[in-house]
């Protein structure tokens, strides 16, 4: 099982690549855009209007988020098994569709790079901070909802969290040439 330690070290080895990706690419890059897909930055605003809901909750007191979410009744999956389950749950959506976070994607210039960049990193900061602070049983007991994989452990979306970042860095660097 993943130790905070290591999800937060992974978050942000995963958030160092992908500012590394965008700076060995270049400005013009941000507003590269192939046939249907989002722009490259877009990807970058997609991390972000996920990862905003994941601190908000974070900063909510356990028992709310109990009482909102229930507790979990299993032990927590292993980061493999919840990136497993989230691409299997990837290859069944209908091409098209977005998270409801990323509904309404904005378009960005390459001007707001660097302001959609320091906002990922903050609240990555922020999120990493709070989870070091979680006990064993606050990660496996309490659960949040997925949009795609419905509830999880605290533990499992932080992984997941973790490993979004790894996932969209994938995709820019098969398809944004």
């Amino acid at each position: 099982m993943m130790t905070t330690q290591e999800i937060t070290q992974l978050l942000k080895e995963n958030e160092g690549a992908l500012f590394s990706h965008f700076n060995e690419k270049g400005v013009a890059y941000w507003e590269l855009k192939p046939e249907g897909k989002w722009t490259a930055g877009q990807h970058v605003i997609h991390l972000v209007q996920s990862t905003r809901p994941l601190f908000k909750a974070l900063k909510l007191p356990n028992f709310l988020l109990k009482w909102k979410f229930g507790t979990s009744n299993r032990p927590s999956k292993t980061y493999d098994e919840v990136i497993k389950r989230y691409n299997e749950k990837l290859e069944l959506v209908v091409p098209g569709i977005l998270s409801p976070f990323s509904m309404s994607m904005p378009d960005s210039p390459r001007s707001e790079a660097q302001k959609w960049m320091n906002e990922l990193s903050d609240l990555n900061t922020r999120i990493n901070n709070i989870t070091l602070k979680c006990s064993d049983d606050t990660l496996d007991k309490v659960i949040l909802p997925h949009p795609l994989m419905g509830k999880m452990t605290l533990r499992e979306i932080l992984m997941w969290n973790a490993y979004h970042t790894s996932h969209h860095i994938h995709v820019l660097t098969q398809k944004y040439k």
